[in-house]
C-alpha cells in the first residue's frame, strides 16, 4: 500500500519534470508535491483540484498563498473550522479544527490542468486520506475533477452520483460527499461562483457535521 504522502513522489513524468523545471526558476518555491493540511483526527475533509503555481506549490500548504484560498479560509474562519481567516504560508499560526485540507493531485500541473492518467496515479493517495476521515464524516469536493477523483477512490459510480454545485449524497455508510465549484478566481470574477455561494456550502458543512 503506497503511503498516504511521498515527499518524493514521481509517478508522473510529466510533473516530476516540470517541478524540476519550476525548482530551477523559483528556488525558494516549495516545487514539491503538497502534503495533507490540518487535524489528522477529523471527520471533515476539503479536496481540491492541484496546487497552484504561487500557491501551495510555493508554499507548501494547500490553498496557502493564492487567492482561491482567501475565499476558502475566511469561509472556514468564520464556520468555526480555522483559527484565523487567511494563511500566508506554511507554519503560519493558523489552525484548522476537526478540518483536513488536500487536493486531487498533489502536484503542480502545467496550466494547472491535469492528465486524467495523473489524477489516477494520485488517487490511491487520496483514498488513503479518505479512509482517515472520522465516521460520520463529510468529504467537501472543490470542483468536477476532485469530485470525480473522490468518487474513484471510493469505488463508486460516476453516473450515480453526478456533480452540481451545492450536490450532496451518501457515497458510503457514514461518509457524505458534498460538492462546490472551486473558489478559484477565474470561477469567482466571473461570479460563476459568489462569495456567498460558497459560504453557503460551507454553512452547510458545519451544520451537517454538528447534527450527524
Amino acid at each position: 500500500m503506497a503511503l498516504s504522502f511521498d515527499p518524493n513522489c514521481t509517478r508522473c513524468d510529466r510533473l516530476a519534470t516540470y517541478l524540476s523545471e519550476i525548482r530551477v526558476r523559483y528556488p525558494d518555491y516549495h516545487a514539491r508535491p503538497v502534503p495533507t493540511f490540518g487535524d489528522a483526527r477529523s471527520s471533515f475533509l476539503i479536496v481540491g483540484l492541484a496546487p497552484g503555481l504561487h500557491g501551495a506549490n510555493a508554499t507548501g500548504q494547500p490553498f496557502t498563498g493564492d487567492h482561491a484560498g482567501i475565499l476558502l479560509y475566511r469561509s472556514l474562519f468564520e464556520a468555526g473550522f480555522a483559527s484565523h481567516p487567511d494563511a500566508v504560508a506554511a507554519g503560519d499560526a493558523l489552525a484548522l479544527t476537526n478540518c483536513r485540507i488536500t487536493n486531487a493531485v498533489r502536484c503542480l500541473p502545467p496550466a494547472n490542468k491535469p492528465l486524467g492518467e495523473e489524477v489516477t496515479r494520485c488517487n490511491d493517495y487520496l483514498a488513503q486520506e479518505l479512509d482517515r476521515v472520522s465516521r460520520p464524516g463529510l468529504v467537501l469536493a472543490l470542483g468536477v475533477i476532485a469530485h470525480r477523483a473522490v468518487l474513484k477512490a471510493l469505488h463508486q459510480k460516476q453516473s450515480a452520483f453526478p456533480f452540481r454545485h451545492g450536490s450532496e449524497y451518501d457515497v458510503l455508510e457514514g461518509l457524505r460527499l458534498l460538492s462546490s465549484y472551486h473558489c478559484s478566481r477565474y470561477n469567482t470574477q466571473t461570479r460563476r461562483l459568489t462569495e456567498t455561494m460558497f459560504r453557503e456550502v460551507i454553512e452547510r458543512a458545519a451544520r451537517y457535521l454538528k447534527t450527524c
